[in-house]
């Protein structure tokens, strides 16, 4: 009797630990190593309120809000690997405590967004982020610094140019070739004239400074303080005003959003697009780096 009592218990055993032994088996033993950490909550801030959410639910509202949900979906996971990647950033350099404050979309301003196409685009989004889980781009031994745009005016700018260091080799100028075919890519404004001229810019082509009467602000600014396009543009004086001149869509440092886009529609995959744009720079999992952080 208690030889089959101790038979039945090793048949229980072996019918719960089952599926444990099969997903390790097909997967790996790291599937656990890092799973929770894409499942952690973080502090928020959204305006004046301040609260607490899965890690998940908040970089896809990043992603939901920073990259059209219609592209396709190698550019996707592209770009949740440097949402994930800024994130953790922070919260090596700040801890576990700290309060991100990065903007995102909530439910609401995504199904005022996409409509009827919510529930397809929202599983888009998700898909992308579970596919590429706890994967995030590192330089060495460090987490990268991982910026992004819409789209540039033919390349990519160069990091020491725009940052003034040398931290970031591999944030260099690379060729754009499909945004210069974008329909976006001239735009043209006219604002009041001034007393403005354009004093340096960098080797991509992008505004470094301006000088605005007897004061000098960088390009960035006066980008911010006229809502151009982006920051590569000229100046020239036209029936008693000034037309402003713009190409590409944001300041141009790091991935191109609309290039990753077409690279994908060519069969590039996210590794490869990162590579592209992020050359030198290695995709790990995420809690090999966080183990430490307090």
């Amino acid at each position: 009797m208690r030889l089959k009592l101790k038979r039945l218990g090793c048949y229980l055993i072996i019918i719960i630990l089952l599926p444990y032994v099969i997903t390790v088996f097909l997967n790996g033993s790291s599937i656990t190593s890092y799973s929770h950490v894409d499942s952690a909550r973080v502090k928020v801030r959204s305006g004046e309120q301040e609260s607490e959410m899965p890690i998940e639910e908040y970089c896809i509202g990043i992603l939901a809000k920073v990259i059209p949900a219609s592209y396709e979906k190698e550019a996707l996971k592209a770009q949740a690997v440097l949402v994930r990647t800024e994130v953790y950033r922070k919260i090596k350099e700040s801890g576990k405590d700290t309060v991100l404050e990065e903007e995102f979309w909530t439910q609401k301003q995504m199904e005022d967004a996409w409509g009827n196409k919510y529930p397809k685009y929202y599983r888009k989004l998700e898909e992308a982020w579970e596919d590429t889980e706890g994967m995030v781009l590192l330089y060495g031994e460090n987490l990268a610094l991982t910026p992004f745009f819409r789209l540039s005016n033919g390349c990519t700018r160069d990091g020491k140019e725009v940052l003034g260091s040398e931290d970031y080799p591999y944030l260099k100028i690379v060729d754009c070739p499909y945004d210069i075919e974008n329909e976006k890519q001239i735009r043209t404004v006219m604002a009041e004239d001034m007393d403005a001229e354009i004093t340096a810019a960098d080797t991509a082509g992008y505004v470094l400074s301006v000088r605005v009467g007897q004061e000098n602000i960088s390009g960035e600014e006066f980008r911010n303080n006229y809502g151009l396009a982006s920051g590569c543009f000229t100046l020239q004086r036209y029936n008693g005003q000034i037309r402003i001149t713009t190409r590409g869509e944001g300041h141009g440092l790091g991935m191109s959003q609309y290039s990753a886009n077409q690279m994908a529609k060519e069969g590039g995959t996210y590794d490869s697009i990162l590579q592209y744009f992020f050359e030198g720079t290695e995709i790990k999992e995420v809690a090999e780096i966080l183990l430490d952080v307090e």
